[in-house]
């Protein structure tokens, strides 16, 4: 019997263990019924070639999605940059992305992502950063919107934009991906609009010699 469940239209990508009840994402997940959480084996200790392995899996037996990424799940969908499967996303919401560095100096020996992803993305993003963000300085966090091309969100002194920090349903979130796939829709328009090829000076000229 065919579920009644909508198509997922968004997935969620929670960072270094998980995004617990409470957390904006999980909140996401209970209230839109086309959202779903990505779920991974091990979120205390993430490998990239497994994380990266069960996104592309949910991705290949998916319609095209729209990624809504916190803090390590950032750098996970940025991976997607030069793969496949890019192909399947929409647009992509990036939430207090994280620097590897500091993850490391705050959690020694635990995740093993390789080197930051700074290849352009794609496909449409947003950078949602904070100024006191612990994971990652305001001014590394501009610097990988510019390589990854994508919009910049300053959220001011939000924390890692988590529990932790104050961020249980947090509805700008929501509007954060209403302004991106607004974007998205005006450039899907502007590609699709036909170009004349006539030259603007004949337009309005004369027909007389």
């Amino acid at each position: 019997m065919p579920s009644s469940r909508p198509a997922v239209e968004t997935l969620l990508l929670p960072g270094l263990n998980g995004s617990p009840a409470g957390h904006w994402q999980a909140v996401w997940a209970e209230e839109r019924p086309d959202a779903r959480m990505l779920l991974q084996d091990d979120w205390g200790c993430p490998t990239l070639e497994d994380w990266l392995g069960r996104l592309e899996e949910t991705l290949a037996f998916s319609d095209p999605v729209w990624l809504v990424a916190h803090s390590l799940g950032c750098l996970l969908a940025a991976q997607l940059a030069d793969r496949p499967l890019a192909r399947m996303i929409k647009g992509t919401l990036l939430v207090a992305p994280c620097d590897l560095a500091r993850v490391e100096t705050l959690h020694p020996c635990v995740v093993r992502f390789g080197a930051m992803p700074t290849k352009r993305l794609p496909f449409p993003s947003l950078v949602v950063a904070s100024r006191n963000d612990p994971y990652m300085h305001f001014d590394m966090a501009e610097r990988m919107a510019r390589c990854w091309g994508s919009d910049l969100a300053d959220l001011g002194a939000a924390g890692h934009i988590n529990i932790a920090s104050g961020f249980g349903r947090w509805p700008i979130g929501f509007t954060l991906l209403d302004r991106l796939q607004d974007r998205a829709a005006r450039s899907r328009r502007a590609l699709c609009t036909p170009l004349s090829l006539t030259p603007p000076s004949s337009r309005h000229s004369s027909a007389r010699p």
